[in-house]
């Protein structure tokens, strides 16, 4: 053999620089391939088709309703305890201008901008006051914010139908037809349209998130979370950066309550819009890792999914064996969801206090802190 012909790579071997590039890509952007590959799904996965897409769906919206958390509490540093507070703003919002009953009656994509538009406005009314307040005082302002605009939506039964909600909420496309085939029909029968639908958004939203985390912006949220008064010395506002991280994470709730309303055909009892619901989303972006991306798709997909998907196939499973025939909650793997729950965070902040997943900053800050 040649000189020449022992330098040639083998055909077939992993050699040359493409198979190291693709593997650094995959690295950084995991989270992108598993949305491909999630969107391929359907096509090979027939349960998708029935109840299983729909909870799928439901653990999508509740990773757009974590990234807006993301944008406060790790982008920005600010603690939030009321983001379920805007998710209710736009889920109700949403329906108050789609549902049949109300005056509007307005068509999905309209309905959804502009439910957006006054969550985000909302966000900045919360915002613009509280700007000098920092840690567990803004922590207090949020959280009761979220009690306010809980029994605001319980009251108010004129406007948000009170403990009944509001329905029904229309599908995205209803009275619409493509080629003899009405697209809203197929929303409500077909889990399928409706997660592709949610699948989408949520691609949209990280890859717009990403961009924003290298944008002047973006490196300004990390500076004022770092130190403000070191970011303000270098002339960055760190009040109009502080209103801008609580507008877009309140545009973001919003956005996953538009969704969350017109895939239930529901806004659902205001208690759905809890204080529970905001501890859980706190809970999968730090078990994630805050200010990462793909570790809060990580810890949603861990705590939601857990919680949305596996939790009703394991009380199923068990009815089906027999081994709880009366129903009791001691016996139900629902009844220890909670405490479970609990035992993987402690486990988890014992083992990795920057979460699962963190981002390369967050664990370098946490690494110098500790040391």
């Amino acid at each position: 053999m040649s000189e020449r012909d022992a330098e040639r790579p083998v055909r077939g071997r992993r050699s040359g620089p493409f198979w190291p590039r693709t593997r650094t890509w995959l690295r950084r952007h995991w989270d992108l391939a598993a949305l491909a590959l999630l969107a391929m799904a359907p096509a090979v996965v027939p349960a998708l088709g029935g109840a299983l897409g729909g909870q799928v769906t439901i653990v999508f919206i509740s990773c757009i309703l974590a990234l807006g958390l993301n944008v406060m509490v790790g982008s920005t540093g600010l603690v939030h305890l009321g983001i379920a507070a805007f998710f209710g703003i736009g889920a109700f919002c949403h329906a108050i201008l789609t549902v049949p009953t109300e005056p509007f009656r307005w068509s999905f994509l309209p309905a959804a901008a502009l439910s957006v538009l006054i969550t985000a406005g909302v966000g900045l009314a919360l915002g613009a006051p509280t700007l000098r307040l920092r840690g567990d005082y803004l922590a207090i302002v949020t959280l009761g914010f979220g009690e306010v605009v809980k029994v605001s939506l319980r009251n108010l039964e004129q406007i948000t139908g009170g403990m009944k909600g509001l329905n029904p909420v229309p599908p995205p496309a209803a009275g619409l037809r493509l080629g003899g085939v009405d697209l809203g029909m197929q929303f409500a029968v077909d889990p399928r349209w409706f997660y592709a639908l949610a699948l989408g958004v949520l691609a949209v939203v990280v890859v717009a998130l990403r961009r924003l985390e290298r944008s002047r912006l973006g490196r300004a949220w990390m500076a004022v979370r770092e130190d403000e008064l070191a970011a303000a010395a270098t002339g960055i506002s760190a009040s109009r950066v502080k209103l801008s991280a609580f507008a877009l994470s309140s545009a973001l709730a919003g956005l996953a309550g538009c969704l969350y309303a017109a895939c239930l055909s529901t806004t659902a009892d205001p208690n759905a819009y809890d204080f529970n619901r905001s501890v859980m989303v706190l809970c999968a972006v730090i078990l994630g890792g805050l200010g990462s991306i793909p570790g809060t798709l990580l810890g949603v997909a861990l705590l939601v999914g857990f919680d949305t998907v596996l939790a009703p196939w394991a009380d199923a499973a068990i009815q089906q064996s027999g081994i709880n025939p009366g129903g009791s909650m001691l016996l139900s793997f629902s009844g220890w969801r909670l405490a479970l729950f609990g035992f993987v965070l402690v486990l988890v902040m014992r083992l990795k206090p920057a979460g699962l997943m963190p981002s390369r900053r967050m664990a370098a800050e946490l690494r110098e802190a500790r040391a």
